[in-house]
This record gives structure tokens, sequence and C-alpha cells, in this order.
């Protein structure tokens, strides 16, 4: 898809019939700008759908922007979750495209995104010119713009907050940028909303309510298990009582300081609608907070181009149409998933859950949160690398340390928490996926099951696969998928076991670009 889809340019005919149908499940991941109004919409815009010869596509809301069109009053393009592509692309924009919208351009200007992507700034902004339609100051403005909507919307903020909230320099560029997106004040777009939640706060920290667009459908009870089962006590708490709403909090921090996300998800009529309490030392942390928990749970998937691709095979077809919309949970902190991968990556989910919440217990830093269950934040890798005794020291063996892990694995999360903490190892989500399993599997005591997972969850990676792991092979004989394989019980001998592995990796080429979510499911099976 181009930056700009015109009349008789390829695929502009599947769009327009996109638009005409309003089909919800486009939302954006395009915009349709029409000439003739001068307005721009989501492709499910209840209005009457414009002549072809007025219409043109644009990958990205700040395209459409950047060519003078305004957002529409009616279908409100800026509040639509966002658009898969960018983790399916693995190229510079999408790279880009997933660090602005992390705030790395608000945090460190246009030169430390080029940084982070290893190329000049001019050169980025020709790429992004190029392929989005737009570069990277106008990619963040419109993220700023989505922002300051969603406050003026959802809370009581004054303008000025929700300006600095929203990560703009000036309270003249907030209205300036909110009059010409929206073509309204910001007090225009507060005075057509419904009445806003007030901000209470806790202690010194606001607290932030705000809806959470999702692509539906949503495996909401899937990502919620997910995370509950491997949850760390004091940075993480789940849990609601019966017929309540499904509920998951925990700690992270911010470029701001520490911070607290609670989530709540609501079974509707039809849909799930997700709403999240944010709690932040920093206002300018909002968008930024946002879109990690969005990562976490990974509300910019497009289900149905999964589903579909899923159900393809007879064996995936029953679990793909009882679990549609299945999920792959992301991260909120790229360090911490290094972590839990290194300390996991040869143990059970529970086992590794009992060993992460000594570490958080030992090493991690006291927080004092509203939300119920948090006491404290995930440790830090400087922290990790000298509270963690280093095993190959003379000292005598402590039964009660910290890691009760054998010292091979021990002196493994030990230095890679040294090399994280030195910028000897990055690992962030703007790096390019061969690059960072490559970095990763050449250190001592990382493999390609533990680079494969790090990938899936930090980079949002849809088409990881995780090689050995045997919770696979269980939901893979639960489906029939290696049923004529003998061999289910853990006697089995390795040589049997190495060919089952072997084929179900040659099978799961069959699901690509959509392994990840395979896993997802084959996981589930084996549950």
């Amino acid at each position: 898809m181009r930056a700009v889809c015109r009349p008789g340019d390829p695929g502009f005919a599947e769009q327009y019939r996109a638009i005409d149908a309003r089909d919800t499940r486009f939302d954006g991941q395009f915009y349709t700008a029409v000439s003739s109004t001068g307005i721009y919409c989501r492709p499910s815009c209840p209005a009457r759908t414009p002549a072809e010869r007025y219409v043109s596509f644009y990958r990205s809301s700040a395209a459409a922007q950047v060519a003078g069109y305004r957002a529409c009053k009616r279908c409100l393009p800026e509040a639509v979750p966002g658009t898969p592509e960018w983790n399916l692309r693995g190229d510079v924009a999408g790279r880009a495209m997933r660090l602005i919208g992390d705030g790395q351009v608000d945090r460190a200007g246009v030169e430390g995104l080029s940084e982070r992507l290893g190329y000049t700034p001019r050169h980025l902004r020709r790429i992004l010119t190029e392929q989005l339609g737009a570069g990277p100051l106008a990619l963040a403005r419109a993220r700023r713009a989505h922002t300051a909507r969603a406050l003026l919307v959802d809370t009581d903020l004054d303008a000025a907050q929700v300006a600095f909230a929203a990560g703009f320099g000036s309270i003249r560029q907030f209205n300036d940028t909110i009059l010409e997106v929206f073509a309204m004040t910001p007090l225009d777009i507060r005075a057509r909303a419904k009445p806003a939640a007030r901000v209470p706060r806790s202690g010194a920290r606001p607290l932030i309510d705000l809806q959470l667009p999702v692509r539906q459908p949503y495996d909401a009870p899937g990502v919620f298990a997910f995370l509950a089962s491997r949850a760390i006590e004091g940075v993480e708490s789940v849990g609601s009582a019966e017929g309540e709403p499904l509920r998951y909090a925990r700690t992270l921090r911010l470029p701001g300081g520490p911070a607290a996300i609670e989530v709540h998800a609501e079974n509707g009529i039809r849909d799930w609608t997700l709403r999240a309490r944010i709690e932040l030392s920093a206002l300018a942390d909002v968008g930024t907070a946002v879109s990690r928990v969005r990562r976490l749970l990974d509300l910019d998937a497009d289900p149905l181009a999964v589903d579909h691709a899923l159900r393809l095979d007879q064996a995936l077809a029953p679990r793909v149409s009882a679990t549609p919309g299945i999920r792959v949970p992301g991260a909120v902190d790229s360090h911490e998933i290094v972590i839990r991968a290194l300390i996991g990556q040869q143990i059970s989910v529970a086992a590794a859950r009992t060993h992460l919440g000594r570490l958080a217990a030992g090493l991690g830093t006291p927080y004092a949160s509203a939300f119920e269950g948090l006491t404290r934040l995930f440790p830090e890798p400087g922290t990790l690398a000298e509270g963690i005794p280093n095993p190959d020291a003379d000292a005598p063996r402590d039964p009660e340390r910290i890691l009760r892990l054998p010292d091979r694995q021990v002196r493994t999360v030990r230095d890679t928490a040294a090399a994280l903490a030195s910028g000897e190892l990055t690992v962030h989500l703007g790096q390019d996926t061969h690059e960072l399993r490559a970095a990763l599997e050449a250190r001592p005591g990382i493999g390609p099951w533990t680079a494969s997972y790090i990938a899936m969850r930090v980079l949002g990676d849809p088409d990881a696969w995780l090689p050995g792991d045997v919770a696979l092979l269980a939901g893979a004989r639960a489906l029939g998928i290696l049923a004529d394989l003998a061999g289910s019980e853990p006697a089995v001998k390795p040589a049997t076991r190495a060919m089952q592995h072997r084929t179900l990796e040659s099978r799961a080429a069959d699901w690509a670009p959509w392994r990840s979510y395979a896993a997802m499911h084959l996981w589930r099976a084996a549950s």
C-alpha cells in the first residue's frame, strides 16, 4: 500500500468497497480523505459514501493532516485502534512508528529517534515521507493530537494540563494543532463530549481514567489469564469478584518517574470494553503509558486476518472458532521481559513466578500505589547486576540467596543484567527482529527459544516461533497435529522428541506470518 492511494492505483477498489460497506474491521488501518469536503474519516464513517473521484486513502492520520485535511466530527477517526501493520513490518518505517508511538520524538526529538534506528535524521525523514506520507515530526504531532482528544473527552484536566500531558511544547501549539486537526477548539471538543470524569489524586500523583479502543473480537479472558498466571507479587495484581469486570494492575517505570496502571475489561452485549486508570508521577507520560498498555494487551492486532489465516488449518480451526480474537501479550518494559525469559527458559511458569517474586521482593523498589496489591517496582538491570551474588565467587553458598537457580543460569541472568545496564546489550521495541535475536543468541546461556520469546513479547513479532518448547508439543498432540508420532510422556527418547519438534516446526511454517498467535492456541490447548 502506498503512502497515498488514489483512483486507478492498485488497491483503491478494495479500500473503496470497505468504506462503502462501512466496514469497522479497517478502522485505524487506513484513512479516507474527501477532497470535496476537506475532511478525513475512518472507513466505517456513517456519512454518505463520497464519489470515487473525490477520494484518497492515506496510511496514517498524520499523512492526511499534512495534505491539509481535518478530522471528521462525526466518526472521530482519532478514536480508533492503531494499525497492526507496525508490528507486522520489520522495516525502518514500522520500527520508527513503534518508537514514535512510545513517545521517542517527544522525549529526544527526531535526532534521538534517528540515533535509535541507526540512520541520519535526513534519511529517516525521507523514508517516512515516501512510505507513510509524513515525516517524524508530523507523525508525532498526530500522536499528540490523539492523546489530547482522549484527555479532553475522558477527563476534566484543564486545557493547560491537557496540552503538556499530551506532549505539546506550549499552549499555543496545542490550541493551533487541535484547531487545525479537528476544526474545533479544545473547549468545543470537551463541550461535545459527555461529562468528563474528575481526575482524582493518589497522594501527589494524578489518576487518569481513559477508554482503550480495541479492534474486535478480543479474547480478554485469555489475555488476562496469561498475565495472571505470570503475575509477580507486589509488581502485578490480578483478579476480580465474580460478576465484576476482569482486572489487571501493575507498576511500571516511565520517563517521568514510577507509575502504575489498572485495566478493567467488561463484556458488553457484543464486544469487550476496556478502560485504564493510570497513576503517574508526571502528566507528560500519559501518551507513553497508554502506548505501553496497548502493546501489553495487544489491542492493535488485526484479529480477523489472524483468525482467517489460522482457520485454514483443519487442526487449528476448531480452536480458532472457540477462541476468536486471540492475542499475544506484549511488554511495558523490555528489560524486564529479558530477565523474565532468562529465569523461565527451562522451568515451569509457576516456578518462574516464584523465583521472580523473590527477586522483586529482595531487590525491587518500594512503591505506594492507590491500586490494590501493588507495592514495588521490578528491579532495574543495574540493581540486579549488583544485587545477585556472583556464583563464581569463593564465598560459601547461601541457601537463602535471592535467585535459587543453577549457577550457570544465575550467571546468565547476572551478566545479561549488567550488559543491559551498561548498554553493551540493547533491547527496545524499535529494533530489527533478526538483529535482536542474533545479539541475544551471541550471549552465553541464551538460545533460540529465549531470543524468540523476547522478540514476541518486546517487539510484538507476530511470526515468532519458539523452537524446543515442550508446551507447544503438548498442545499439538492435544489438537491431533502430532497424533501420528509416538511418545507423549516425559520419558520419551530425546531423539524422538527432537523429531517431534522438527515436525511441528515444519508444520508451523504454514501458519506464517502468524506463528506467534498459533503458539498461543497451542499453549492454550496444552493447559
